[in-house]
C-alpha cells in the first residue's frame, strides 16, 4: 500500500525510549510508503527493551539541525526516560511546539505525552497514555481516558506496547486524511 506516499514523518527519540514504541510504528509507516525519519539530539539513541538496554540507532538528522517544517507528522515514543529527558530539551520542546502550533498531526504512546504537556498542548484534549502520568496529563489540563487507542482532532495517542498494532491502525488512518504539506513536496 502507499497510503502515505510523499509523508515526511519525525520520530522525535533519546536515549531510554521504548524500542518496540519506535521500531513498529517506523515498520508500519515505512509500509505504507512514509519517509521516516529519527530524529535525536545525539547521533546514536539507544533503546530501552523492557527491562534492559536494546540496540543503539542511528539518527537521521540530528535534533540541532531539524527544521520541523521538513515534516508533515510526528510520532513520540515512550518509554521512561526518553520523555522524561526530551521534555527539560529546549530544542525538542520547541520541535513539538512547531506540530502542534501549525496543526500537523501527533502521534504519542505510553509516556510520550509527557513531552506534549511542555507545549500546553494536552490542555483540553482527550488523551490516554501509561497509567502513570494520568494525574500529570490531568493537572495539565487533559481529559485522561483508559482506551487502546485515543484520537483527539490531530492527537492520537495510545497506552501501551501492546495497544501498537490499534494505535498504527488509528496513526495511519490520521496521517492519510493530512492534506501534504507544500515544503515536505519541494
Amino acid at each position: 500500500m502507499d497510503t502515505l506516499e510523499n509523508k515526511k514523518i519525525a520520530v522525535l527519540v533519546t536515549d531510554g525510549f521504548e524500542e518496540v514504541e519506535m521500531t513498529k510504528p517506523i515498520e508500519a509507516l515505512e509500509k505504507e510508503g512514509a519517509q521516516v525519519s529519527i530524529v535525536a539530539p545525539e547521533q546514536k539513541v539507544k533503546a530501552w527493551n523492557h527491562t534492559n538496554w536494546g540496540k543503539e540507532y542511528e539518527a537521521a538528522v540530528m535534533l540541532k539541525d531539524a527544521d520541523p517544517e521538513a515534516f508533515d507528522a510526528l510520532v513520540l515514543p515512550g518509554g521512561v526516560m526518553n520523555p522524561d529527558k526530551l521534555r527539560v530539551n529546549t530544542l525538542a520542546v520547541n520541535f513539538v511546539r512547531h506540530f502542534t502550533q501549525h496543526g500537523k498531526p501527533i502521534a504519542s504512546l505510553c509516556h510520550g505525552p509527557w513531552t506534549l504537556i511542555e507545549t500546553d498542548y494536552v490542555k483540553g484534549k482527550k488523551v490516554t497514555s501509561w497509567p502513570s502520568l494520568k494525574t500529570d496529563l490531568i493537572n495539565a489540563g487533559a481529559e485522561w481516558i483508559d482506551a487502546a487507542v485515543v484520537q483527539d482532532g490531530v492527537l492520537v495517542t495510545s497506552r501501551k506496547p501492546d495497544d501498537i498494532p490499534k494505535f498504527n491502525e488509528a496513526m495511519i488512518a490520521l496521517f492519510a486524511s493530512m492534506p501534504e504539506s507544500v515544503k515536505a513536496n519541494e
